[in-house]
């Protein structure tokens, strides 16, 4: 995995702020260099953890503040993405890593998990901050989610039989472990376009092929991977059903590679959710657009 590296590009020009930020980075490093060795790191993990949490508070509160001061417009959406960070995003890494007594997969998900939210965050949202980067914009899915939640839970129980907890609403594409990718077309009524764009992981994957199946598979690819994707995209589809006229046909062709996926993401989702099991971890998102009228 690559080691996260503090870099002058992280500067937003504010002292307290910059400070903390090469700190939160030099604690992350540490992180990293203590699961490099996994016989002996369990205690000093945890208590690590703790201190990057404790620290990663004060740093809000005192970047809040700062926001306050300079009357920053896009304070509150800023908070409710610290807020989403501390109440759902940490607790279920940690309880991720408990849950699987500090397993090397667990914490790795951790490190990675934690490093691109970091950096990625302060690069949008703390830039925007002094007028360096566009902010997240502003339209408030918060009202749906609820709604998605339950449908990807009741999904997952049903194909995979696992319980799905919501880690992030403010999912920014950071690497799962291996996964596969998969996205979906939708015409709506009124002329609107609606794309879905699911991953998961391959052992969470595997698991709903052998329900499917009624066999065991050790690696999942292609047509199998699609066996388990289309019951999925039925099941969520169905969130739209009072709209959709009709979906296209679901192939190999909407597999998607991690590169693949990455570039697709970076073209804006609204709505990225980022969800937990103990298999490992599953991403809803979408889009709409207006179809312009062909002639």
């Amino acid at each position: 995995m690559e080691k996260i590296v503090w870099d002058k590009k992280f500067n937003i020009g504010v002292e307290i702020v910059d400070k903390a930020h090469s700190k939160l980075f030099r604690i992350m490093s540490k992180l990293q260099e203590i699961s490099n060795d996994p016989e002996n790191y369990q205690h000093t993990y945890k208590e690590g953890v703790k201190y990057l949490e404790s620290y990663t508070m004060t740093h809000f509160l005192e970047e809040e503040s700062y926001m306050c001061s300079i009357r920053y417009k896009g304070y509150a959406q800023h908070k409710r993405i610290h807020d989403n960070f501390r109440d759902k995003t940490l607790v279920s890494l940690k309880r991720d890593m408990e849950l699987s007594n500090y397993s090397s997969l667990a914490v790795q998900r951790f490190i990675s998990t934690m490093n691109t939210w970091l950096t990625e965050h302060i690069m949008r949202e703390d830039q925007a901050i002094v007028g360096k980067g566009p902010a997240r914009k502003g339209y408030d899915f918060s009202s749906q989610v609820p709604v998605i939640t339950r449908a990807v839970n009741r999904t997952l129980q049903d194909i995979c039989q696992v319980e799905a907890t919501l880690t992030s609403s403010e999912y920014k594409g950071q690497n799962i472990g291996n996964g596969f990718y998969f996205y979906q077309y939708y015409d709506m009524d009124g002329g609107i376009r609606l794309q879905i764009l699911l991953g998961m992981e391959e052992a969470l994957l595997l698991r709903g092929l052998s329900l499917i199946q009624g066999t065991e598979e050790k690696k999942a690819v292609g047509e199998a991977a699609l066996r388990v994707f289309e019951p999925v995209f039925q099941n969520l589809g169905q969130l739209f059903q009072g709209e959709k006229e009709e979906g296209e046909e679901l192939s190999k062709d909407n597999l998607l590679t991690k590169a693949a996926f990455r570039k697709e993401f970076m073209k804006g989702y609204p709505c990225s959710l980022l969800f937990n099991t103990k298999l490992g971890f599953f991403i809803f998102c979408y889009r709409s657009w207006r179809v312009k009228n062909q002639k």
